[in-house]
């Protein structure tokens, strides 16, 4: 059983930072991407950033520059490092893992439940 629980979301003001984790517990074998998404109301669910298990990042155009993701496989945790923030990246922020819990085994998806972000003054 794997699960993916976040951690660090909360109010900051415009221009404030806040730091995501997320933690995933159960038998897993390797990650082989830990990103994440965010949806704000009324909208669809995007894409934010992502983290390869070959140490490559990718960004929404929107937050390059200010996000950063990291991970450490061998902890099963990936941290998303959110600066300089705006109301516009106000949203619930998920975190989503591709893993392998058995080798050469089909991958497999798993998301967190989310946790808000609110950028408000």
């Amino acid at each position: 059983q794997v699960q993916l629980v976040e951690s660090g979301g909360g109010l900051v003001q415009p221009g404030g930072s806040l730091r995501l984790s997320c933690a995933a517990s159960g038998s897993i074998f390797k990650i082989n991407v830990m990103a994440w998404y965010r949806q704000a109301p009324g909208k669809e669910r995007e894409f934010v950033a992502a983290f390869t298990s070959g140490g490559t990042t990718t960004y929404i155009d929107s937050v390059k520059g200010r996000f950063t993701i990291s991970g450490d496989n061998a902890k099963h945790t990936s941290y998303l490092q959110m600066n300089n923030l705006t109301p516009e990246d106000t949203a619930v922020y998920y975190c989503h893992y591709v893993l392998l819990i058995i080798p050469s085994s089909p991958l497999r998806l798993y998301w967190g439940q989310g946790t808000q972000v609110t950028v408000s003054s």
